[in-house]
């Protein structure tokens, strides 16, 4: 279990909210994640909905010692929010805790040993420290494996993020532990000209700790708080979905997809053609970035049915240079009108009678399989089918599991590094995409596919009745 504390002694950096919608996404990507509220304010509760008036347990109890009274299991205290993705609220009680534990040997210890309870149940636990330093911050430094500093793109913001990492480095000697320290800018709205000189002071002074990956000013993501509801699940087509999304993905160990962007100077000067030019532009380096150029196979062509062969006899004539090879998309016979031929002119109409139709035996459904990766339909079942060597665990998600890839799995198929998952789905037209090893992606042997609202390629298979 990896363990990451959002850190950050001043408020209103985006602690919580990048707590709630971090989780969410790593378990949207089929992490198994762990949120713990080590905040007595108790925000992670109220930005994800869970009455507080019904809240028995918080974090607190599974912190105390049996002296204090009963050691709740963390079992007890999380509350599942979505599919892969606990929270472990807490409430003011919390805010006791220095009090409870002053002077106490191994205090600084409480958070650790009730984590280590349930390391091999989650593969991430967040922690959402609270602003300040203190006996509760210590305690998640002591556990995690690194530290998240979000920091708002501001002036005062960049002032405090020098102090913060003297406090980070003095803590970080106390706990005498290596931790990883990465920062992260949040609310950066590329409109304001100070945002854009902030985030390249940032750039420039903590280079070493920049992520690659930053959360845009978003207002779904206040209107997703406000409703009591992670991206994930309020709007997964904005630009805020897209953003966490992407710092999942770096935390995960993968390249956030990079898209170009129309310069903020440049922005607000577009008009709406230009804008719609501009995005195609965006589309096509996505699609260049996950297909490579030109490996998108070309649109089938319908072939016309048997029609007679029309032979013209032209009268001799002196030896003419070759005529030039005729193009691919050369108009098809049948435009040619017999009218339009000269009385004069020899002409002969020959049927030619279709070829002999070979009798094939019908094949098994594991021959059919062999032959073909992308999707096809099977008798009652839709097959999808893909190949990757060395992959580990493949997922779909799509329209038909409401997006959710650890409900279905793909299996190990015929040959290696072939996989295959089996789905008995309705007819009609469906979105979606493979998870390899976390890592989403389009599928490469569909070519049907489309552009979602955040700026990637969704494949898309039509069902026929």
């Amino acid at each position: 279990m990896r363990i990451v504390a959002i850190i950050n002694q001043k408020g209103g950096c985006g602690k919580t909210t990048t707590s709630i919608n971090l989780a969410a996404c790593l378990a949207r990507l089929g992490q198994k994640t762990l949120l713990v509220d080590m905040d007595p304010q108790g925000h992670c509760g109220v930005g994800l909905a869970v009455p507080e008036e019904q809240i028995e347990r918080t974090i607190y109890d599974a912190l105390i010692d049996p002296s204090d009274g009963r050691v709740a299991s963390m079992e007890e205290v999380a509350w599942q929010i979505a599919t892969d993705f606990d929270l472990a609220p807490s409430n003011i009680k919390l805010a006791g805790f220095e009090q409870v534990f002053a002077g106490r040997a191994g205090r600084e210890d409480r958070l650790a040993t009730a984590l280590n309870t349930v390391r091999d149940k989650y593969e991430w636990a967040i922690l959402d420290c609270p602003p300040s330093v203190g006996l509760l911050t210590f305690n998640a430094l002591k556990c995690c494996d690194e530290a998240i500093v979000p920091v708002e793109t501001g002036y005062f913001s960049l002032h405090g993020l020098t102090k913060m990492m003297e406090t980070l480095e003095v803590m970080r000697k106390q706990c005498n532990k290596e931790i990883m320290v990465r920062v992260l800018p949040t609310l950066y709205d590329t409109r304001t000209k100070l945002a854009r000189e902030v985030l390249s002071e940032l750039r420039s002074k903590f280079r070493d700790y920049l992520m690659e990956s930053t959360v845009n000013f978003n207002t779904k993501l206040k209107e997703a708080a406000s409703f009591g509801q992670p991206i994930t699940e309020y709007d997964p087509g904005s630009r805020g979905y897209k953003d966490f999304v992407n710092l999942a993905r770096e935390l995960m160990g993968h390249r956030p997809v990079e898209i170009e962007t129309t310069s903020a100077e440049n922005m607000g000067l577009l008009s709406r053609p230009a804008e719609l030019v501009q995005r195609a532009k965006q589309l096509a380096q996505l699609t260049n970035y996950q297909f490579g150029r030109g490996t998108i196979p070309a649109q089938p062509v319908a072939q016309p049915t048997a029609q007679p062969t029309v032979q013209i006899a032209q009268p001799a004539q002196a030896p003419a240079p070759s005529p030039a090879p005729a193009p691919v998309a050369a108009p098809r016979l049948a435009a040619l009108d017999p009218r339009t031929v000269n009385a004069s002119d020899n002409v002969t109409i020959t049927h030619i009678s279709p070829p002999p139709v070979m009798q094939i035996s019908p094949k098994s459904t594991d021959q059919k399989l062999s032959e073909f990766y992308g999707v096809k339909k099977i008798g009652d079942d839709v097959i999808f089918a893909v190949n990757f060597q060395d992959a580990k665990k493949v997922l779909v998600a799509g329209d038909f599991n409401n997006w959710m890839p650890v409900s279905t799995p793909m299996a190990s198929g015929m040959r290696p590094g072939m996989w295959v998952a089996k789905l008995p789905l309705p007819p009609g037209r469906y979105r979606y995409r493979l998870v390899v090893d976390g890592k989403w992606m389009t599928d490469p042997n569909n070519k049907y596919v489309e552009t979602n609202e955040y700026g990637e390629l969704n494949n898309v298979v039509e069902v026929a009745a």
